[in-house]
C-alpha cells in the first residue's frame, strides 16, 4: 500500500509539539517510519525541546513550520508522504469568541491539510484526529449506546452555548468538512474519535485533557466543575490511555480494510464512579465523593466495537491508566503532599 522513501515509509504528523501528536511521532519513528512533523513556532525552544530530543536520536525526523490558518503552509511537510496524521487543532476553552479562536481555524486548518494531501500525489491515506465531542448523539434514559453513526447537534450547542460548546462544535464541523472534501476529491480518509486522553507526556507542559482527568486528585475545583459539564453534555466521562490512542491511529493507517469513523474509547465511567474509584485506590489524596445524586449511572456508552472488530486491542484499562498517571504527576510535583 505504501511507497518507500530512502527505504522507509514516510508519515507527516501535524501539531508535533502537542501532547498526543508528540507521542505519535515517537511511536512512528520507533516503528521504522521517516517522520515529518509541523509546528507553528519552531523557534520556541521550550515547546520544541521534546522534538529536538527525538531528532537527536532519530535522524529520520524532520520539523516544518506550518500554521492551520495559512493556506499552503502544509504543502512542503506533506510532500512525499505516504500517510498524513492530522492531529493539530486549536484549543482555547476560555475563549470569549470560540467562532474566531476555535471553530473557523479548525475547519480552515483541516481543509488546508487535506488540500496539501491532494496536491502531493503520494499520500495514500489521511488519518484525522476527531473527538468523542463530535459524536454526542441524542441521549435517552440510561446506557444509550453511542457509535460511529452519531453526530453532535451543532445547532443545539451553538444556540444554548453550554460550557465547552466551542470545542465540540469545532471538532464536529471540522470532521464534517473533512468528509465532504474526501468525497469530492476521492481521498482515503479515516477518523479516530478519542475521549479524554490520559498518560505520561513527552511535552514539558501537561495537557488540558490530562489535567482534567486528574482533577479529583489535584483537587482542582475549576476542572472538577468542567468534568461535570462534560458529563452533562456527553452522558459519560470516557477515558483512554494516550499510547492506545496513538497506536489506534497507526493501526488504521496500516490496515487496508478499514473505512470511515472509529471511536477509540477504553473506559466508560461516570463522574461519580471515577471519584469513588480514585478514592478507593489512592486514599492518601482524600478524593471527594459526595456530589449528591449527580449521574450515578452512565447515560451514554461510547462503543469501540467497530475498532475492536477490526482487530485492535486496548493495552490499558482504568488501573494501568491511573497508576501511570499518578506516578507521572508525582514526578512533576503536581499532587498534594
Amino acid at each position: 500500500m505504501t511507497t518507500m522513501i530512502d527505504g522507509k515509509k514516510r508519515a507527516c504528523v501535524t501539531g508535533g509539539t502537542g501532547y498526543m501528536a508528540s507521542l505519535l511521532v515517537k511511536l512512528l519513528l520507533e516503528r521504522g517510519y521517516a517522520v515529518n512533523t509541523t509546528c507553528r513556532c519552531p523557534d520556541n525552544q521550550k515547546k520544541m525541546s521534546h522534538l529536538l530530543e527525538l531528532q537527536a536520536s532519530f535522524e529520520e525526523l524532520r520539523i516544518f513550520r506550518a500554521d492551520l490558518t495559512q493556506e499552503g503552509s502544509f504543502d512542503t511537510a506533506v510532500a512525499g508522504c505516504d500517510f498524513v496524521f492530522h492531529v493539530a487543532t486549536p484549543m482555547n476553552f476560555t475563549s470569549k469568541d470560540p467562532e474566531k479562536d476555535m471553530i473557523k481555524p479548525a475547519v480552515q486548518g483541516t481543509l488546508n491539510v487535506l488540500r496539501a494531501c491532494a496536491k502531493s500525489n503520494t499520500v495514500k491515506r489521511v488519518i484525522y484526529t476527531s473527538s468523542l465531542a463530535a459524536s454526542m448523539g441524542r441521549i435517552s434514559g440510561t446506557g444509550t449506546v453511542i457509535d460511529e453513526g452519531c453526530w453532535t447537534d451543532v445547532e443545539l450547542l451553538a444556540s444554548e452555548k453550554p460550557p465547552g460548546w466551542g470545542y465540540s462544535v469545532s471538532k464536529t464541523l471540522a470532521e464534517k468538512a473533512a468528509w465532504d472534501f474526501a468525497k469530492e476529491n476521492n481521498t482515503d480518509l479515516i477518523a479516530i474519535l478519542p475521549p479524554l486522553i490520559v498518560g505520561p507526556s513527552l511535552t514539558l507542559e501537561v495537557s488540558a485533557s490530562f489535567s482534567s482527568a486528574m482533577a479529583f486528585l489535584t483537587r482542582n475545583q475549576f476542572l472538577i466543575n468542567s468534568m461535570k459539564n462534560v458529563q452533562k453534555l456527553s452522558g459519560s466521562r470516557s477515558i483512554s490511555h494516550v499510547e492506545d490512542v496513538c497506536q489506534a491511529h497507526i493501526f488504521v493507517a496500516e490496515k487496508e480494510s478499514v473505512s470511515g469513523r472509529y471511536i477509540c474509547c477504553a473506559v466508560n465511567i461516570t463522574f461519580l464512579e471515577l471519584a469513588n474509584y480514585l478514592n478507593r485506590r489512592y486514599p492518601e489524596y482524600n478524593v471527594p465523593t459526595d456530589f449528591g445524586d449527580f449521574f450515578e449511572k452512565a447515560k451514554a456508552i461510547y462503543s469501540s466495537e467497530k475498532l475492536i472488530n477490526e482487530g485492535f486491542r486496548f493495552k490499558y484499562g482504568i488501573e494501568e491508566i491511573y497508576d501511570q498517571a499518578v506516578d507521572y504527576f508525582k514526578t512533576k510535583g503536581l499532587l498534594p503532599k
